[in-house]
């Protein structure tokens, strides 16, 4: 494969009708339909791109409109994307958790003149918003949609939108892609809001190919380049990190994408499918790593002997401190249990990557132990989102992000900032000129995160800016560190952590709910937090686990007292981004005056 490729593209409707020109009848999106996977090859894929960018451009949609597209992961979401930009319009991803209010915010701020929803379940939230804007004059819907009086807005059928004429459509959007610039817009993504309402990140053409490229150079770099790579897409597509590594990607590669069926058949789904990469976020590793332990301790003295064997072998050599004996045990670990590991995750996977949130160390140091590569990346959606990602041939350290991606020029500023440059970094956010100016200054993405770089070229990320603790005495406090240390306990599901202008440090918990089953049963009590969290056993029980944590953390960073939630965080709540980080200021609106309280105890 030719990276100068990605420098000479346009644009990214381009490249992907290249490549299905190149693959034509081999599979590219591959979904479940009634238990079976059932794909839709290059040729056709690139067919019905054509002819839904050719309808969109009858709907009256310019150059230039903004199109939200409101769906799960799935092939339409993808041809829907691409459809947009082939029509010379600009995708606007919404998650599929937007409440009314947030759909409101979208529309009203992206101005969007149309929007593809996926089914009328997503449509009873998206289409009462719709009607509360002027803007929205469009909803093409993938699946049946509710009847609706057709008035402002027009009502649309997808698979009605996708007859014509495939020839004329392809010359068509052919046409328009003479003029096609790297500049132009592609999307506009919405950041998740961990401390307010969403901004409109502008993406432009060259930014995504520019990230695909760098993402790229790593498989062909420190891998081998299978003539059909297969990812697997869990995350929303509406995150950037999904949209850039899970889809763009494959497309740049010219893979095949498989659609996951949802958290609860995710398993299985890694074992049918065999991806060979996979883009994943921390908390879903934190869960993975639980259950695999606990499988593994099932099993019986013997496995549970050696994966702590394993995890201890790979702590040592993370460390540089191997052993005689540890090349012995590693060939043992290698016929024994880490086959029966890769097995779970299809037997073909090069690297799972973790990005969207730090990772960490120790979750990476149990994935190399049971065999499998884990990447951590590091990013935002200002940045494509691909900033760096740790890889082999710079040498993999859990602690750190590793080297920028091809095309990404890092610093780091004299206040700690991480300062990144590039075709890969935002032409500023969507209307928001104040916040642009904040953000880019003299062509530098000022990241707001605090890192240093090592000798090896590895970014190493030690917090947000803005989430740094302070405490009263002008001690700096890495939130994430306490949190991440904390939730790596089995008796502890949740966390976050609060102390600034603070003489010490304080946590408001969620306890691991299969944990607090267990040990609701084995003590006789009802199995529900608010009842449990007023028993001393139950609340010793998660001291002696804090205590466990501060053993390792400085007395600056000891947790000294603690809270519990009323329940756990989460999307639906507003307590956690789609991407799964927690929002501060949602859970310090809600639990200020308890955590202010624990000052008082």
């Amino acid at each position: 494969m030719d990276l100068g490729e990605f420098d000479r593209s346009s644009n990214i409707v381009s490249l992907f009708l290249k490549r299905a020109d190149a693959l034509g009848e081999r599979a590219m999106l591959q979904a479940k339909r009634d238990g079976e996977w059932q794909a839709i090859s290059w040729a056709e894929a690139a067919r019905r791109v054509c002819l839904m960018a050719s309808a969109l451009r009858r709907l009256g949609i310019e150059d230039g409109e903004r199109v939200l597209i409101v769906s799960e992961n799935r092939p339409e979401w993808c041809l829907a994307d691409l459809a947009i930009m082939a029509a010379g319009g600009v995708t606007v991803p919404t998650y599929t958790t937007n409440t009314k209010r947030d759909h409101i915010h979208i529309l009203e701020d992206s101005g969007a003149c149309a929007a593809i929803v996926s089914n009328a379940k997503l449509g009873a939230t998206l289409l009462p918003a719709i009607l509360q804007t002027d803007c929205c004059r469009h909803v093409i819907g993938i699946e049946a949609m509710p009847a609706m009086q057709q008035g402002v807005v027009e009502l649309h059928d997808w698979n009605a939108l996708l007859e014509g004429d495939p020839v004329a459509a392809r010359a068509e959007v052919e046409a328009r892609l003479v003029s096609a610039s790297r500049d132009d817009l592609a999307c506009v993504i919405y950041t998740s809001g961990t401390g307010g309402a969403p901004r409109g990140v502008r993406q432009h053409h060259g930014m995504l190919l520019s990230n695909v490229a760098g993402a790229a150079q790593i498989i062909l770099d420190d891998f081998h380049l299978d003539a059909c790579e297969t990812f697997l897409s869990f995350l929303p597509l509406s995150h950037a990190y999904e949209h850039t590594g899970g889809q763009m990607l494959p497309i740049g590669l010219g893979g095949q994408i498989y659609y996951a069926e949802g958290l609860e058949k995710l398993a299985g789904n890694i074992e049918e499918v065999s991806p060979t990469i996979m883009v994943v976020v921390p908390r879903l590793f934190e869960v993975l790593r639980t259950r695999i332990m606990k499988q593994v301790e099932k099993q019986g003295k013997v496995p549970s002997w050696m994966m702590h064997q394993a995890i201890a072998l790979a702590s040592r050599r993370a460390a540089g401190n191997r052993r005689i004996s540890d090349f012995a045990l590693d060939a043992l670990l290698e016929r024994t249990l880490r086959p029966k590991i890769r097995a779970r995750f299809g037997g073909r996977m090069k690297a799972l990557v973790s990005g969207g949130a730090p990772l960490n160390p120790e979750i990476g140091t149990f994935f190399d132990a049971m065999g499998l590569t884990l990447l951590q990346g590091y990013g935002q959606t200002e940045s494509g989102p691909i900033i760096s990602v740790n890889r082999p041939r710079a040498g993999i350290k859990m602690d750190t992000v590793g080297p920028p991606v091809r095309g990404a020029e890092v610093v780091i500023a004299e206040d700690g900032e991480v300062l990144v440059r590039g075709e890969l970094v935002m032409s500023g956010y969507w209307r928001n000129p104040a916040a642009s100016r904040a953000a880019l200054i003299d062509g530098w993405l000022h990241t707001g995160d605090i890192g240093h770089i090592d000798a090896r070229g590895r970014i190493c990320i030690t917090d947000r800016k803005k989430d740094m603790i302070v405490n009263d005495k002008g001690d700096n406090v890495s939130p994430q560190k306490v949190e991440s240390m904390l939730t790596l306990q089995p008796e502890i599901g949740q966390a976050m952590v609060a102390g600034d202008k603070r003489p010490y440090v304080v946590g408001l918990i969620v306890p691991d709910a299969e944990w607090m089953q267990e040990w609701a049963r084995e003590n006789g009590a009802e199995p529900a937090l608010a009842t449990l969290a007023e028993l001393p056993a139950f609340r010793t029980a998660v001291r002696d686990a804090i205590d466990r944590v501060n053993a390792d953390l400085s007395v600056i960073e000891k947790v000294r007292q603690f809270t519990f939630a009323d329940e756990p965080f989460a999307i639906e709540n507003e307590e956690m981004t789609p991407s799964l980080k927690i929002r501060r200021h949602k859970l310090r609106e809600r639990y200020g005056e308890r955590l202010d309280g624990l000052y008082r105890s």
